[in-house]
């Protein structure tokens, strides 16, 4: 009788053995964090593909920024400078006047005292009141007739012995013309009453005076001024070089001086020119 025991036993121990593995590899985990349990054995496969596995990289870190060191902020662009504003002159106005209602003491400490109301047009930017405090200080500079005894002289607001109107161009032709002169449009004139100014050449001065409007009207009043305490006649030129005297017609050219609105220089000294007109 043959032995069949033990090749059996072998045989189920190796059926057995097969379905325990069998059945652990068709397990799922449900958490890739578990741990195995006591007595497992965990079976990694083989890899599908024979290519190196990736080496890790390592990021370089970004640099930090240096809080010391201030980004460029850009300039803005230069901003255009401004036109400077014209001034504008009519050329005509109403024909009528309107007195400065101001007043002053005399100034100058020699010859007749001399009394004179400003006037100005109506319907122009220019003040009465402002025209009149500026003509105060340009009689009574330093450098003009009252502070060198040739005369004193006082605003009033009436009761004057001249007086000083600040026209537009058409007006003050008409009043000029009045006394058989004829200014252009442009010229100023002394009349039976007094002294016509044109606003034209107070507001812009002359293009043959080197200076400003402002001291422009420093000759203005003093060469229409010089002609009411008796200075009749012109002068011209007294040599290249050499300051023009007030009492010259400095917008009709120079003849080689310098522009000059004061009757005397900085020394007190009286600027005069041969005789012309």
């Amino acid at each position: 009788m043959r032995r069949l025991a033990l090749p059996t036993l072998v045989l189920l121990t190796v059926a057995l053995g097969g379905g325990a593995a069998l059945a652990h590899y068709n397990g799922r985990a449900t958490d890739d964090s578990a741990a195995p349990g006591p007595g497992t054995t965990t079976v990694t496969g083989a890899p599908t593909t024979d290519a190196p596995a990736p080496r890790p990289t390592t990021a370089k870190p970004k640099p930090k920024p240096d809080p010391t060191t201030r980004p460029a902020t850009p300039k803005p662009p230069p901003k255009p400078k401004p036109s400077p504003k014209k001034t504008t002159v009519p050329q005509s106005g109403a024909g009528t006047f309107t007195t400065a209602q101001a007043s002053g003491s005399a100034v100058g400490s020699g010859g007749s005292l001399r009394r004179y109301r400003v006037q100005v047009e109506d319907g122009i930017e220019l003040s009465a009141h402002g025209a009149a405090a500026e003509i105060q200080r340009i009689l009574a500079h330093p450098r003009s007739w009252a502070a060198h005894g040739r005369g004193r002289f006082q605003l009033v607001s009436q009761n004057a012995d001249f007086v000083i109107r600040i026209a537009t161009p058409d007006t003050a032709d008409a009043l000029c013309a009045r006394q058989g002169l004829n200014t252009h449009g442009e010229l100023n004139c002394e009349t039976a009453d007094g002294v016509v100014v044109n606003l034209k050449r107070w507001m812009l001065g002359s293009p043959t005076f080197v200076g400003e409007a402002a001291e422009y009207r420093h000759l203005i009043i003093n060469h229409e001024v010089g002609h009411e305490i008796g200075i009749r006649q012109h002068m011209g030129c007294p040599g290249p070089g050499r300051l023009a005297p007030a009492m010259m017609q400095q917008i009709k050219g120079l003849n080689g001086c310098r522009s000059n609105a004061f009757p005397y220089d900085e020394d007190g000294s009286y600027i005069t020119g041969p005789i012309v007109s």
